[in-house]
């Protein structure tokens, strides 16, 4: 699986270089978004801005993501699906369950918006 992972301060961009997301790809897939979130990152931005389609197992990979950076406290943010993705997302209403954005920078102003309310929980704690 061809990728690129960009580190930022408070997140990283994730960019799967492929234009299928599939059951060949989607264990490669679900292993590095695992070691990334190992490697003590909170926050991921995956960039489908390449993938023009996936399937269930694609689907499956980005929930164990999700399910994981949410985990501490974090978030998961699916940026840039492309049409296919996205109607598959609505079709089995994970557009329920992800943060979806249109940009790398709104995720990023997303991910500064959560980290505020993070912080704020911690305070009201």
């Amino acid at each position: 699986m061809k990728y690129t992972v960009d580190k930022k301060e408070q997140f990283v961009v994730f960019t799967p270089m492929e234009e299928k997301l599939d059951s060949a790809l989607s264990p490669k897939l679900k292993s590095e978004l695992l070691t990334v979130n190992a490697e003590g990152y909170h926050n991921l931005v995956i960039d489908m801005s390449q993938v023009k389609y996936a399937d269930s197992s694609g689907l499956s990979a980005l929930l164990v993501g999700n399910r994981e950076f949410s985990r501490n406290g974090g978030i998961f943010i699916v940026a840039s699906p492309q049409e296919h993705v996205m109607k598959l997302m609505k079709i089995s209403m994970l557009d329920k369950v992800f943060t979806i954005v249109d940009s790398i920078e709104e995720a990023a102003e997303a991910i500064f918006i959560h980290e505020i309310e993070g912080k704020e929980q911690e305070e009201d704690d």
